[in-house]
């Protein structure tokens, strides 16, 4: 009795320990695989930082691509500011076609208060107006302040902040993957950022100054929309200051609506015909050619748009663009008539 039973009881227990080892063995495997997944998982995520750095947001439309960076030398976070939002945006028209030598020639807009970098762009149509201007040249949005009274610029008004952002800026423009996703108007061997026109709105200023002073990079161009709360000295000496560098010509372009704004204004107005240079003064809508306001240095235009429409409304930065310095690869009928009084377009 004893030996059949001895039997199929020591089946039963191989067949049992079969099991248990199968199933010891499917725990390693599937541990093995687990691993495997997550290390693949890890690498999918390096290989994709290698390739796209910084970039965190792509945005393709008619007009061109709108990217999204989080970069270490964005104006925020900054020592002792509350900020943290590290948001520099670059737009990049469809016909932006990289210069031979690397160079990339650029419109850095700073926002005012209340407001965020994306919601300008957007609400002041500056993506607009540079595709309009036909200017070989890409636009740069920093994040300032996020919907404050505030017109710091963080880590902008350290000395040689704006060379650093912009240092950093080529690095990830530069990159292989932007073939992919700019196509023709690919960034890809970006090696340094070229002629600079710096634009800001209302509370803007205050970086816009702190870039001119001490920004580490030559400013050619500055244009204020309503604009010059404070500052003036700045300005004042940073446009003084290219009689003194070679082969610089920088230029002010200077608009300006509200009653505080205006009185700043006319006092730097004045202050550089003290200093003998040139200034033109348009007070009525469309004055001034598009010859003078290409050749002009020192530029100041009353406008009777409200604070907020000054960017836009009349194409306030189209038509700074269109007379700027920046270069153009493309024709266009803005300078059929250059003499005489300039049409104003309205948007």
């Amino acid at each position: 009795m004893s030996g059949p039973h001895h039997g199929k009881s020591s089946s039963a227990r191989r067949a049992f320990l079969a099991g248990l080892a199968g199933l010891a063995a499917s725990w390693v495997d599937g541990g093995h695989a687990e691993a495997a997944k997550k290390k693949a998982r890890q690498n999918s995520e390096e290989d994709g930082e290698a390739r796209h750095g910084k970039l965190v947001a792509s945005d393709a439309s008619p007009m061109g691509v709108t990217l999204t960076f989080a970069l270490d030398h964005a104006p925020f976070p900054s020592p002792a500011q509350p900020y943290t939002d590290r948001t520099v945006l670059v737009f990049v028209p469809r016909y932006f076609r990289l210069e031979k030598d690397g160079r990339l020639d650029a419109v850095i807009h700073f926002h005012g208060h209340n407001n965020t970098a994306l919601a300008a762009v957007e609400s002041h149509q500056l993506r607009e107006q540079l595709v309009e201007s036909k200017q070989n040249a890409v636009l740069v949005a920093p994040q300032g302040p996020v919907r404050a009274a505030d017109s710091s610029g963080g880590k902008l008004e350290h000395k040689g902040g704006l060379r650093r952002m912009l240092d950093e800026l080529t690095a990830e423009l530069g990159r292989p993957a932007m073939r992919k996703l700019l196509g023709p108007s690919a960034t890809s061997g970006a090696r340094r950022f070229g002629t600079l026109c710096l634009s800001a709105h209302s509370g803007g200023f205050q970086v816009a100054a702190a870039c001119c002073a001490q920004g580490g990079v030559e400013v050619a161009e500055v244009y204020l929309f309503d604009a010059l709360y404070g500052a003036v000295p700045t300005f004042r000496a940073w446009l003084n200051g290219s009689a003194g560098k070679r082969g610089s010509r920088r230029k002010l372009v200077s608009t300006y609506a509200t009653a505080p704004v205006r009185t700043n204004n006319l006092t730097l107005l004045a202050e550089l015909r003290a200093d003998g240079v040139e200034v033109l003064h348009e007070q009525r809508p469309g004055e001034l050619s598009r010859k003078e306001l290409t050749d002009g240095r020192a530029i100041f235009i009353a406008s009777p748009l409200d604070h907020v429409g000054v960017t836009h409304r009349h194409n306030n930065l189209r038509d700074c663009l269109f007379a700027s310095q920046l270069r153009r690869h493309q024709k266009s009928d803005w300078f059929s008539h250059r003499d005489g009084a300039r049409p104003i377009d309205s948007r």
